[in-house]
């Protein structure tokens, strides 16, 4: 009876089994949906607009006027000996040709520079209305149209350049689809690399990276249900973030539990019972850890920009889809491959790993000497990183915006040179229809206003299009932008355009600074005083990760510039940015002080459970963070600036915190504090008795204070 009960314990589970069947049933389910999701990926102005400002309800009423949305684009032709009268044959022709043969407005009109050298024709379509391939097809027809005859190449020939927003729009869609194929095959080859590196094994690194290719695929299931079902916004900013998220946050819980479960098999003998073991000791740090997250994430949806609240979904739908697979699907895998998955370090039952000094053990060691000197002097450290700040660039201008210059943006340049004396980009005014005439006449008498004319006009809204004296987006402009807006304000009218669309940015992104980041702060903070059921140690993790952040925006501050050559810094890096780097941050702050609490709860004091969280938890913090920074480092070989930016600050502040913050500072404050850090939970209380022993492999000559 005996024998028969023992042998029934050892059979198998069939939960692995039972775990891998619903994920195959899940993927036939996602499949579909998945596939979709390009399809109602949508990087219209209005996507990435604040949703209150006059700029969006100027772009949403022209999609409503007679035609629908007008698609405006600016031709221009150029030599710089002076345009000959062959080329201004050349482009009459050419102009009369897109008359013809594309729906136009109206018939375009040249408008010759002063000093001979360009003359540029404003065209504008309603052909196209919203639909996005529609509009990019009419822009690549105008090009083929548009081209510099044979022969004129040179030096000093004749150049055919389209431009206007309509251009605009159309070479940053195309960026945008571009990014899918590279941003996952990149991001990928990334990850197998280093997951190589770390597990040295030929098998166990591609058990992770599945995973995450797996939960990757779901994310753009449940994101495409998301749009369906409440109109969620996918763009292409927003859908590369997500992957970035799934597999580095995927693969930093996948390396958590992994190392975790490779500890349970030298203490357990069937793999079952040892990840088991292994899900009950960091699964709940794991759960906090994406919940943080996913939460602060959630917390974009208090932003007022278009752009900001339709990236906290996506993403957080990212991290919870990579932790549903990596808490399921990763073990299920793991527990049918059985130990030789780890092969050739196969942890085998009852052995003991090699007693080494580890680099993390050092750390602990140098930190534990001198906490305080230690806290103190990377307080200064970050302190002074984060001074740079002040050296960032002002606002990223639209012909800043790429990396390398698309032809849109080579006709703004063309034009900004030529025509010094008048604006070139439109500015869009909108107006009831029984106080058009009366704002047309305010908005000629505005001082900066070059012209203004009449356009389409239904029985609500009435169009202006307005021309100012000054270059677009220049300080002059802006200055005419605001007084157009106090001016019209009290006609009911709305005032866009690109030049209004990006001052509303600023504008936006300041307000929503000041909005989400306390809502992010406090969330974070709930979270962590549950997970800890402690104030000061929350509080602590809070600190460093803002410490963090704001010394990774000052290192931008110092390279941006000099080193990257931007000539500007994108209104939404600041709190993208935040957002990421505390939520994400905040991660390996809980992967440590659960360790430390464990400890502290076998009944270890604050010193030695902290320098032995280190030193069991160092290594993998160390991974982590070195994949999530790699992850968010494929984003700077991007072909826009934003996201080269975002990726760059986040990956800076991700290795400053794991190598830095977590290592040296949490650590020394933890020693300095001693049972204060739990404060005011019961561990903050001294034990009844004598405290135990610290380890015997462990840094044992440090004691907390």
């Amino acid at each position: 009876m005996g024998a028969a009960s023992t042998s029934k314990r050892r059979r198998p589970s069939a939960v692995p089994w039972v775990l891998l069947g619903l994920w195959i049933a899940v993927l036939a389910l996602a499949g579909p949906f998945a596939g979709k999701l390009g399809d109602v990926q949508r990087d219209r102005a209005v996507d990435y607009l604040p949703a209150n400002a006059d700029s969006t309800q100027v772009a949403e009423i022209q999609e409503r006027l007679p035609g629908g949305e007008t698609t405006e684009l600016v031709l221009v032709y150029h030599r710089d000996a002076g345009l000959t009268p062959a080329d201004r044959s050349t482009a009459a022709d050419q102009v009369a040709a897109l008359d013809r043969e594309l729906k136009l407005v109206e018939t375009p009109r040249g408008v010759p520079s002063k000093d001979g050298t360009t003359l540029m024709y404003p065209v504008a379509s309603t052909g196209p209305g919203t639909d996005e391939e529609l509009r990019d097809t009419f822009v690549n027809d105008v090009r083929d149209i548009a081209e510099a005859p044979e022969g004129t190449a040179g030096a000093d020939g004749l150049s055919v350049e389209v431009g206007g927003s309509g251009a605009l729009a159309t070479d940053a869609s195309e960026v945008y689809t571009s990014l899918d194929g590279p941003l996952l095959y990149t991001t990928v080859a990334v990850v197998a690399v280093l997951l190589v590196l770390i597990y040295r094994s030929p098998l166990l690194w591609l058990v992770p990276l599945v995973v995450a290719g797996v939960a990757n695929y779901l994310s753009m299931g449940v994101a495409y249900g998301l749009n369906q079902a409440f109109g969620t916004t996918v763009s292409g900013q927003s859908s590369g973030i997500m992957t970035i998220l799934v597999f580095g946050a995927g693969t930093d819980y996948a390396l958590l539990i992994v190392a975790r479960y490779r500890e349970e098999l030298r203490r357990v003998e069937r793999p079952y019972d040892a990840m088991a073991a292994a899900l009950r000791g960091c699964g709940p740090a794991v759960v906090a850890s994406s919940g943080t997250v996913a939460a602060g994430l959630f917390c974009l949806l208090a932003a007022d920009l278009n752009s900001s609240r339709g990236m906290g979904p996506l993403g957080a739908v990212g991290v919870l889809c990579a932790l549903v697979a990596m808490m399921t699907l990763l073990p299920a895998l793991l527990v049918v491959l059985g130990r030789r998955v780890f092969w050739p370090l196969v942890p085998a039952f009852g052995s003991e790993p090699k007693k080494r000094k580890s680099l993390f053990q050092s750390m602990g060691s140098s930190a534990g000497r001198r906490p305080r000197t230690v806290l103190a002097a990377g307080a200064v450290l970050l302190g002074a990183l984060a001074l740079g700040a002040f050296a960032l660039p002002g606002n990223l201008k639209q012909e800043d915006s790429f990396t390398s210059k698309p032809d849109s943006i080579a006709a703004m340049e063309t034009l900004a040179a030529a025509y010094p004396e008048r604006g070139t980009q439109p500015i869009s005014v909108i107006a009831p229809t029984d106080r058009a005439a009366s704002a047309l006449a305010d908005a000629r008498a505005v001082p900066g206003v070059d012209s203004a004319e009449r356009g389409r006009s239904s029985r609500q809204w009435t169009e202006i299009s307005v021309v100012a004296k000054a270059a677009p987006q220049s300080a002059a402009e802006t200055a005419t932008l605001e007084r157009l807006r106090e001016r019209l304000d009290a006609r009911g009218a709305h005032v866009g355009g690109p030049s209004a669309e990006q001052l509303d940015l600023k504008d936006t992104n300041r307000r929503d600074m000041r909005v989400v980041v306390p809502i992010v702060l406090a969330a974070v903070l709930l979270i962590l005083v549950v997970l800890l059921r402690a104030l000061v140690a929350p509080l602590l993790l809070l600190l460093a990760v803002v410490a963090v952040w704001g010394a990774s925006l000052g290192i931008a501050g110092l390279v941006f510039g000099p080193v990257f050559g931007f000539e500007g810094t994108d209104p939404g890096l600041g709190l993208l940015s935040f957002c990421f780097l505390v939520a994400l941050g905040v991660d390996y702050g809980i992967f440590l002080m659960h360790r430390m609490r464990e400890e502290c709860l076998a009944g270890a004091e604050t010193g030695p459970a902290a320098l032995t969280a280190l030193r069991t938890t160092g290594g993998v913090i160390a991974s982590a963070g070195l994949v999530l920074a790699a992850t968010f480092a494929v984003l700077t070989n991007m072909p826009l600036v934003q996201l080269v930016e975002l990726g760059f600050v986040i990956a800076v502040g991700v290795l400053l915190d794991t190598f830095l913050v977590r290592t040296y500072l949490v650590t020394s404050a933890s020693l300095a504090l001693g049972r204060k850090v739990w404060w005011p939970g019961p561990l903050a209380k001294a034990p009844r008795g004598p405290a135990p022993a610290p380890e015997a492999d462990g840094p044992e000559l440090v004691r907390a204070p």
